[in-house]
């Protein structure tokens, strides 16, 4: 969970850092490092359910019983 946390605080340093080099002023900057991680939440909850649908698609006879295989 640390090595989560700590990935996430740079993850939102480096966002706003490159934001505020990009544009030069803080809301900006700001206003991207909030808005950037909701969409790219909503891009990642409709991406897993595109991905359920086509490993779905492309199961074979059988594959029903098998385990899911992650990643």
């Amino acid at each position: 969970m640390a090595k989560s946390a700590s990935f996430g605080v740079m993850h939102v340093v480096i966002a706003f850092g490159v934001s505020y080099a990009l544009s030069g002023s803080v809301a900006v900057a700001g206003a991207i490092t909030l808005v950037e991680p909701v969409c790219n939440t909503v891009a990642h909850y409709f991406f897993d359910r595109w991905w359920a649908r086509r490993q779905a698609g492309s199961a074979g006879p059988g594959a029903a019983l098998a385990p899911a295989a992650s990643g």
